[in-house]
């Protein structure tokens, strides 16, 4: 467990892999209670992965995203599925439960949904787990402890799993060759290779990734590109390895992604840059930017 106490208030976060039953496609819980004396405001860019919040209490705010009103998403407990852009996600100053990471046809067996329902938009999980949150939702809460949380977890995730619909093998393949290819592989390519042809392809990532290929791959693209930043790479060499036509093509797809200018993004990334990686959703991934402190 890691706690920080500062002027504004204090916060916990706890982090546990789920069980071998659940990996790969669960890569992360992680449980965490915050409480300050002024809202909290975060910047969140695409991050290739499902995210789904349990809240024990305070309701988040999320704005941004496909359909979203300029009043946003506010919910207790929601489901954030694969974006191609930002949105802001912000709370009262408290905020109390847990988040898991997964990958999207994981997201797919256990939340029984197309997942390009979920595409570029953020929703209320009481919507997606057939009446079953309430319940589950208690039961977190009242056990004691984060290990026995996390338990309970791996008993509700396994059984979601066993029951729900079966993914296609062909897709994490699929996904596995675009991220090679950093958005280069020709969607006709990455079929080929998996056994199927271009339109079954884009007909099972609509299903059960929720983006077509292409736009999985800007999504993979960018994820690298941003390492490489953070890494201190000059833009002239992440242009070259990342495959972007010229400077102005990466620094467009960085501003539509972030809607920051990538100096803008790494010089906010700094500032309390401790706090900043301990908030990101995967351990060493770049995932937000906080934006009030």
């Amino acid at each position: 467990m890691r706690r920080w106490a500062e002027p504004g208030g204090r916060w916990e976060m706890v982090t546990r892999r789920p069980h071998p039953a659940l990996r790969p496609g669960i890569h992360s819980y992680r449980g965490f209670r915050l409480a300050f004396d002024r809202p909290r405001l975060r910047l969140e860019v695409p991050a290739g992965s499902v995210s789904v919040v349990i809240g024990f209490a305070e309701p988040l705010r999320i704005v941004g995203g496909r359909g979203a009103s300029p009043e946003g998403v506010t919910c207790a407990s929601l489901v954030s599925g694969l974006h191609t852009r930002p949105s802001f996600g912000g709370h009262d100053g408290r905020a109390h439960g847990i988040e898991v990471v997964m990958d999207p046809w994981t997201a797919f067996r256990i939340l029984r949904a197309p997942m390009h329902e979920l595409a570029d938009t953020v929703v209320d999980l009481t919507d997606l787990l057939d009446g079953s949150l309430p319940y589950l939702t208690e039961a977190l809460a009242e056990t004691p402890g984060w290990g026995a949380r996390f338990t309970l977890l791996d008993s509700f995730f396994v059984t979601r799993l066993r029951t729900g619909p079966a993914a296609a093998a062909g897709v994490p393949a699929a996904w596995q060759q675009l991220a090679a290819q950093l958005g280069r592989a020709r969607p006709a390519s990455v079929a080929a290779q998996v056994g199927w042809s271009e339109r079954a392809l884009e007909r099972r990532f609509q299903e059960q990734v929720g983006l077509s290929p292409k736009s999985v791959a800007r999504v993979l693209r960018f994820r690298r590109s941003l390492r490489l930043l953070e890494a201190g790479r000059r833009a002239s060499a992440i242009v070259e390895i990342c495959g972007y036509y010229d400077q102005a093509h990466f620094n467009r797809e960085f501003k539509e992604m972030t809607t920051r200018s990538p100096s803008r993004f790494l010089a906010e990334r700094e500032h309390g840059a401790r706090l900043q990686a301990q908030l990101d959703r995967a351990e060493g991934q770049i995932t937000s930017v906080v934006l009030t402190t």
